[in-house]
This record gives structure tokens, sequence and C-alpha cells, in this order.
């Protein structure tokens, strides 16, 4: 197993995805927001030691919102992408405990598009707001009812879980609503994911291509004069990535854009050619 483990938490606008991150590290290092608006505009990364492991948290923006504009949208989605290199080991698909309107039907129907089989061997179904969930009632007879999301979590190896918002500190002995033990329980489930992945990270062609074109830009950029830490010349590196890939991409829809992320083998090598478009526009 690696020394970090990175977790990506993606999910819609709204579902609790910094909140997550918050309560996985024990403290607010995310931005959180209270209205219907994202908080989170592009991808936050923030490493800590939680519980004897040391754990890279990624939160991403709401890819599956139908409301932004494709630029901003396909902008939010290559930075992210620099993020996740050299690939994560786990996604936290987020889901929040509701009634499953057309909407939230529509962003899991885009999963299962976007989402390879590949992929889901890295990933968990993860429901927030579990203090919504009726007394009594356990996350697995709240989904038994819809087939899109029982088929998700089928195809994620079973792997599924709930976080409550409160702690429940009045009850801290009813373990399935004591966030404290979801938490650990969560963290388990990643455990032995990863071990079962044999402590691989999830990668694709595009992501090899970031990687590569980042380590690249690192050597170019230590040649240079200056005096910055090692962190400052991969952000550096990683900026100008970003702006490779944004050219390179400016006409691919987003739809592509995710289903080739997400590991759809459907138009891997126009993307790939894109991407090396865009970099040789940005050294221009």
């Amino acid at each position: 197993m690696s020394n970090i483990t990175r977790i990506v938490i993606l999910g819609k606008t709204g579902v609790g995805k910094s909140s997550l991150a918050n309560t996985l590290f024990g403290e607010g290092l995310f931005r959180v927001g209270h209205t219907l608006n994202s908080e989170t505009r592009t991808c936050q990364a923030e490493t800590k030691p939680v519980n004897g492991r040391n754990i890279t948290l990624i939160d991403s923006p709401g890819f599956f919102d139908t409301h932004r504009s494709e630029n901003d949208l396909k902008s939010e989605i290559v930075r992210c992408v620099t993020e996740f290199a050299p690939g994560p080991h786990v996604f936290l698909i987020v889901l929040k405990v509701e009634r499953f309107t057309e909407q939230e039907q529509a962003v899991i129907a885009k999963m299962h598009e976007y989402f390879s089989d590949e992929f889901l061997k890295y990933a968990i179904v993860l429901f927030t707001h579990g203090d919504q969930l009726p007394e009594g009632q356990t996350i697995e007879s709240f989904i038994c009812n819809n087939k899109l999301v029982m088929e998700l979590v089928e195809k994620c190896g079973g792997r599924c879980h709930i976080i409550d918002n409160k702690c429940c500190e009045n009850n801290p002995q009813e373990r399935y609503r004591n966030n404290q033990v979801q938490v650990k329980e969560l963290l388990n489930t990643i455990d032995q994911m990863v071990e079962a992945n044999r402590g691989g990270c999830y990668i694709n062609e595009m992501l090899q291509a970031v990687e590569e074109r980042i380590k690249q830009e690192v050597q170019l950029i230590r040649k240079s004069p200056g005096n910055m830490s090692e962190g400052e010349i991969r952000e550096k590196a990683k900026d100008k990535v970003v702006l490779a890939l944004c050219l390179g991409l400016a006409c691919v829809s987003v739809g592509v854009v995710l289903g080739v992320f997400f590991g759809s083998a459907a138009s891997m090598q126009v993307v790939g050619a894109l991407i090396m478009r865009g970099f040789a526009l940005a050294t221009k």
C-alpha cells in the first residue's frame, strides 16, 4: 500500500461533499456552503494523517450539474484531472439521503454512462445526510427500491456506506447512527479495497498523459532561474498543463471529456490527440 492514499470525492452540487471531507478529517479544512450554489468552484486537495494512515482528500466541483456552462465545467474537470494525477486510489461517489426525483435519477444515469467497470473497481457509493434517514431504517433498505442506485452499488462490488451529518452525541452507543463509527467503517472498506487492488491506483491514458507532461514541465522549471520549492515547482507545472488541456479540449463536449476520464474507451484516441494539440498551442 502506498504511503498516501488519494481519495476523490465525486457528486453533484449540494450533496455535502465538502462537509464529508471535513468529517473524514475531523476539522474544517474544506469550505462548506449553505446555499444551493456550489462552494467548490475548483478542486481542493488536502493531506492529513487519519487513524494511522496518510490521506489526501480531493474535493471536486459538481461534475454532473446540468445548470453550469460547458466551458466552466470543462475547465473545472481539467483542473481536477491534474490534481488526480498520477491516479486516485479511491473514488467516493456521493449521493444524498433524499427522495430520488427526476434530477437525481438523471445524475445517476449519467454516472452509469460515464463510469467504466475498471473505474468502479476503485469506487464506493457513499450517502450523506444520514441523520435524515428514518429511525430504524438502514441505507440498504432505503435504496432497495431504486434500480439505478442498486445497480451502481452492485457495480462497485456492493460497497455502500452512510455518514450522518451529526455525531449523535446524545446516544454514542448507537453504532449505526454515530458518524465516528461510520468513518471508521468507511476507512476499513477503503483499506480493504486498496489492498484488493494491490495498492494500485486508477489510471487511464488521459491521466498518464497528464502526469507525463507535468513531469516534463517540472524538469523545465527546475532548469529556469529562481528559488522555488519542489511543491511550488509542481504547482506551476500543473498550472501550465491545465492551460494546455483547456486549449486542447476546447472543441470537445463535457460528455466526451467525462467519458474519457472515467474510463470509457470511446473517443480516447481523439481526445489524446487534442491534448497533444493543446500542449503545442500552449508553448507557442
